[in-house]
């Protein structure tokens, strides 16, 4: 880092390393000179000059470690973060503090389990902010977090989260992937979204002076390349409940709008159609890793043409819908079976009953389009057959409330309506 920020020069890695920054360094430097000179002065001269900065960095280095990070910890009281939001120290409580709500949330008992690790990394993740390396050179934060706390006897799994905390760094950086580094991550971005929009510092188009599209798509890449399910609803509400100002449910509403548009961007940059995009986040847009394999799901699906499902689902699901579509309904209304007149009316009835009781709140969408194109014939039948709009009143809302039961097996699986040709 010396090298690269200070002085612009290539530092040298053995031959074999994977990259610059995993591989192991050499003691060698290459470095440019515009015009003729004379390479031993020149060489000479730079050595000189980079051998004073190395010992500034020991300097800085070894001052670090006789302090250690705990104490660096309460300096950090003295950064602030944002005027209604606090300090680096409190914005520090508040991501310890979030850590257990969050890890509740996650999907899996591995999460529950690095609790007290993340607790513990969440403490101390920003503390080498506070650091003498660090305030000189900001772009090793996290990095000597985690040496220092390696060096300090702190458990692995707490050092890998300190730094994982800050990953990714930017758009090809790797995401954190241990599930104490998970949460920490997640959890420190959370923070940052809730609180800075409800402190009234949300993007506009031209401005974000908090980079916080940059903040949500790295905690959306988090989730998604890990296969974290969480509710994003309630993990909004439980970073909500920690900040030192008011959120209201406007302002949870539109951190969810504002993180979804993010998710959207996402799965479009992986290559997955808009309207499959569009389709799932309607249905399953709070929940970023299922919403990025339901997606992925219906975009093969997609690819399949008439040899999949899809289009006898299409067609199950589109009259339904259409024909109660901006109706009013009693919600709490239920089929009655005995106020049917045909039998036609009854397959229906009986293929909706088959089909809801397969469903699941996790289903696959291959799974569901299968499901539900069971319905595709005794759909068509009915249209064909029946009256829906029948003259007595009582057979007449008994047929729209199944038909609403039939729109409503989509519910928190995917709205095909995004789809062209619905």
């Amino acid at each position: 880092m010396v090298m690269r920020k200070h002085q612009r020069y290539f530092p040298v890695v053995a031959a074999g390393s994977e990259d610059d920054d995993d591989g192991e360094l050499i003691p060698h430097f290459i470095t440019v000179a515009n015009g003729p000179v004379n390479k031993d002065v020149v060489a000479a001269g730079n050595e000189a000059v980079l051998r004073a900065r190395f010992e500034d960095a020991v300097f800085f280095y070894e001052a670090d470690r006789r302090r250690g990070l705990q104490a660096m910890k309460p300096s950090l009281a003295g950064t602030l973060f944002q005027a209604e939001l606090g300090s680096m120290l409190d914005k520090t409580q508040r991501v310890e503090a979030l850590v257990e709500p969050l890890s509740s949330l996650m999907s899996g008992a591995a999460f529950s389990e690095a609790l007290p690790a993340a607790k513990r990394a969440a403490g101390l993740a920003k503390a080498d902010l506070a650091s003498s390396v660090v305030m000189e050179m900001t772009a090793l934060a996290g990095l000597m977090g985690r040496h220092y706390a390696n060096l300090e006897g702190e458990e692995p799994a707490v050092a890998e989260a300190i730094f994982e905390s800050v990953l990714p760094r930017n758009a090809f950086d790797r995401t954190a992937h241990t599930p104490a580094g998970i949460i920490v991550a997640v959890a420190d971005r959370l923070d940052s979204l809730v609180g800075l929009m409800a402190a009234g510092c949300a993007p506009t188009a031209n401005t974000d002076p908090y980079a916080l599209r940059r903040t949500a798509y790295a905690m959306l890449q988090t989730l998604v390349s890990n296969g974290v399910g969480l509710n994003l609803g309630e993990a909004v509400k439980a970073a909500a409940a920690l900040q030192p100002v008011e959120s209201t449910q406007e302002t949870l509403s539109s951190v969810l709008d504002f993180v979804e548009r993010r998710l959207e961007q996402l799965l479009v940059d992986r290559g997955i159609p808009i309207e499959a995009v569009r389709a799932v986040l309607a249905e399953r847009g709070s929940n970023p890793a299922l919403a990025e394999v339901t997606a992925s799901a219906l975009s093969n699906e997609i690819s399949k043409g008439e040899d999949s499902p899809l289009p006898a689902a299409m067609r199950s699901l589109s009259r339904p819908i259409r024909i109660i579509r901006g109706k009013e309904f009693d919600l709490s209304a239920v089929v009655q079976p005995e106020l049917f007149e045909s039998d036609d009316e009854k397959r229906l009835w009986d293929a909706y009953c088959a089909a809801a009781e397969h469903k699941s709140e996790q289903m696959a969408v291959g799974e569901f389009l299968e499901t539900v194109s069971a319905l595709s014939n005794p759909v068509d039948a009915f249209f064909d057959k029946v009256f829906v709009m029948a003259e007595d009143e009582a057979v007449r809302t008994n047929r729209l409330t199944m038909l609403r039961k039939v729109a409503e097996l989509q519910n928190g699986i995917v709205d095909l309506s995004h789809l062209p040709g619905f």
